[in-house]
């Protein structure tokens, strides 16, 4: 398997984490062109208290959010708008760690319902974006945002998900 799945909040072993986190990230690869084979992500399912925990301590903003992401390395775009590198498991015996993901579950379920989304799409949203930045891909530049949401549209909609940027989007978040 591509991700490993760590609970520390009892719903997200309920709905499946797992599912959605190999889902999305397998997802991410094939889009990608990557080989899921030789990569390796650590997700962790944990409530809004560890999160807001996370926040402070590695972005000095304690409060909650929906989701974080540690990359292994940089492998971000010099240029606004520029492809990142890709990463590098060549050599390596065992697959390559791209890096850490932690969601929130309280504050994905409260987003999905003030978005009119379901909790399904909006976990695989935040999901997506959370492995495009292991990746190298961010949203601070304007090329770069434009960039990262136009590979989070397309891979979404390839797993049958609406646009999660558009507005009129129905609660069925199709």
């Amino acid at each position: 398997m591509l991700t490993d799945t760590i609970y520390e909040a009892t719903p997200w072993e309920e709905i499946g984490l797992e599912t959605y986190a190999e889902r999305a990230a397998q997802a991410v690869l094939a889009h990608l062109q990557l080989d899921p084979a030789f990569y390796e992500i650590c997700v962790m399912g944990c409530d809004d208290a560890r999160i807001a925990t996370l926040n402070a301590d590695f972005r000095g903003k304690p409060q909650p959010t929906n989701v974080l992401s540690w990359p292994s390395e940089d492998l971000a775009a010099h240029d606004d708008g520029g492809q990142p590198e890709e990463p590098s498991p060549e050599g390596e015996e065992e697959p390559h760690h791209l890096g850490d993901i932690a969601i929130a579950f309280e504050t994905c379920q409260r987003e999905a319902q003030e978005q009119g989304k379901t909790f399904e799409a909006h976990v695989m949203h935040l999901l997506v974006h959370g492995t495009l930045h292991l990746l190298g891909y961010d949203h601070i530049r304007d090329r770069d945002a434009t960039l990262m949401e136009d590979i989070e549209v397309s891979i979404l909609g390839k797993l049958g998900f609406a646009d999660p940027y558009r507005e009129d989007i129905g609660p069925d978040g199709l």
